[in-house]
């Protein structure tokens, strides 16, 4: 993924963090970054349904697969 927040003050990780919540469907709070906070390979925790999220995120990986195909 990328922003245009600049990484500085955490901002990006916030950033991020808001646009994965958004796409899940699930409140930010419920997002958490576990691993890599200055790094650029993050690792998050979303508390969540299980089901929901893996349902969300077969979703958001669907509509990639067709915007790459679209290119």
């Amino acid at each position: 993924m990328r922003l245009a927040a600049a990484p500085s003050d955490g901002a990006a990780n916030d950033a991020m963090i808001r646009l994965i919540a958004k796409a899940l469907g699930v409140a930010p709070r419920d997002v958490t970054l576990e691993n890599g906070a200055a790094s650029r390979l993050k690792r998050l925790h979303i508390a969540g349904d299980p089901a929901r999220l893996a349902d969300a995120l077969r979703a958001i990986v669907g509509e990639m697969a067709i915007v790459g195909e679209m290119e």
